[in-house]
C-alpha cells in the first residue's frame, strides 16, 4: 500500500505545522533565557545551575522538531510514507495528551503567566488534532500498488530486525526496571510523588508544553517495546517507530552522561553507592543501545517484489500482445 498524492501533501503540511509550533516554543525559551547555555543546562537537568526563567520546552522537543522535519520531507518525496505519518501521529498524540489537564491547573499560576498557559493550551489542542489527522491520513490515504514502478514500504532486513529487537527490548526492560525502583524508593521515603510523577502536579516540575517525567518514561518504554516486537516480525511500520524510539533513547542517555560528567561522578565512581553506579552505567548503556538501533533501523529495508507489468509471464518475459504470442510460422497439422 502506498499514499496518494493528496495524502502525501496533507501529511507534509501537518508535519510542517507541528514543526513550526515546536520551533516557536524553542525560540521563545532561547529569547527568555539570559544565554543559550543557561537553557542547555536546564534541558540537561543540572540541579546546581541558576535560572532566571522556567523553560516551556525540554531537550526532547529538539528530537521532535527533527522528526517532524524529516517526516514532512519523506511524505513529499516518497509514496511509501504512510508508516512514517502513522508513527509521527501516534507519538505526537501520546506526548501532547497530558497537556489537556496539565496546563490549566491553578497551581501553575506561580510558574507561568496566564497568557503563556493559554497559548500552550491552544497549541496542545492543535498538536493533538494534527496528530490524529496524521493517523487518519496514513490510513485513509492509502491505495494498492498499481504499477511496477511504484515502491511499497520497505520492511526491516532480518539482521537489522534482530538487532533492533535486542537493543530496544533491552532498553525497554531497563527503563521499566528503573520506574519500578523509583516507585519503591518513593514509597520508602514517603515522598508522595505519585500520581504527580505520571500525571503532573505541584510536587514535580515539568516544562509547560511537555509531559510529566513518569509519563514520558513509560511512553519511551512502550514505544521501544512496540518497535522491538514489530522489528523482529519485520512489520512494515517497524522502521519509523524504531527510528523515533532510538532517537529519544539516545538523547535520554546522552543527557544522563552529561550529568555524570558535570557532577564528576566518573572520577568518584567507586565511591558511589551501587544504585548510583548502576544509574551512571545506565546512561552509557542507553547511548550505546540508542546509537546501535538507530543505525540498524536506518539501514535500507527490503522492498516486496513489485507487481509484474501487463503481459508478463514468469520465466518467459513480456508477451508481445494482449492475446499471447503470435502463431508459429509453420502451423502444425490441424492448426
Amino acid at each position: 500500500m502506498i499514499l496518494t498524492r493528496g495524502a502525501r501533501v496533507t501529511g507534509a503540511v501537518l508535519c510542517a505545522v507541528l514543526a513550526l509550533m515546536v520551533a516557536g516554543w524553542i525560540v521563545r525559551d532561547i529569547n527568555a533565557a539570559d544565554d543559550i547555555g543557561q537553557l542547555g543546562q536546564r534541558w540537561a537537568g543540572f540541579s546546581d545551575a541558576r535560572f532566571t526563567m522556567l523553560p516551556t520546552t525540554s531537550a526532547y522537543d529538539l528530537v521532535l522538531l527533527v522528526v517532524y522535519a524529516v517526516a514532512a520531507a519523506v511524505a513529499l518525496r516518497s509514496s511509501a510514507g504512510a508508516t512514517t505519518l502513522l508513527a509521527v501521529g501516534v507519538v505526537t498524540v501520546a506526548v501532547r495528551l497530558p497537556g489537556l489537564w496539565g496546563i490549566g491547573p491553578s497551581w501553575l499560576d506561580s510558574r507561568f503567566s496566564d497568557e503563556l498557559r493559554t497559548r500552550a493550551l491552544i497549541c496542545a489542542f492543535a498538536a493533538l488534532a494534527a496528530g490524529i489527522a496524521l493517523v487518519i491520513t496514513a490510513g485513509a490515504g492509502r491505495r494498492p500498488v498499481q504499477d511496477f514502478t511504484e515502491r511499497p514500504p520497505a520492511r526491516p532486513g532480518t539482521g537489522a530486525g534482530v538487532v533492533v529487537f535486542l537493543g530496544l527490548g533491552a532498553a525497554a526492560a531497563v527503563t521499566i526496571g528503573w520506574e519500578i525502583r523509583q516507585r519503591i524508593r518513593s514509597t520508602d521515603l514517603h515522598l508522595g510523588m505519585y500520581p504527580d510523577w505520571y500525571l503532573g502536579g505541584p510536587r514535580i516540575f515539568q516544562p509547560l508544553t511537555d509531559p510529566p517525567p513518569g509519563w514520558f518514561s513509560v511512553l519511551l518504554a512502550l514505544l521501544c517495546l512496540f518497535a522491538a516486537v514489530s522489528a523482529v516480525v519485520r512489520a512494515v511500520h517497524a522502521r519509523p517507530f524504531a527510528l523515533i524510539a532510538a532517537a529519544l533513547l539516545l538523547l535520554e542517555g546522552g543527557l544522563s552522561v552529561a550529568r555524570s560528567f558535570h557532577f564528576d561522578l566518573l572520577q568518584h565512581f567507586l565511591d558511589l553507592r551501587v544504585e548510583n553506579e548502576l544509574l551512571v552505567l545506565t546512561g552509557f548503556f542507553q547511548v550505546f543501545l540508542g546509537a546501535l538501533t538507530l543505525l540498524a533501523a536506518a539501514l535500507p529495508g527490503q522492498v516486496p517484489p513489485a507487481p509484474a507489468p501487463p503481459g508478463h509471464v514468469p520465466g518467459y518475459g513480456a508477451l508481445p500482445g494482449p492475446f499471447g504470442p503470435p502463431p508459429p510460422s509453420q502451423p502444425p497439422p490441424g492448426w
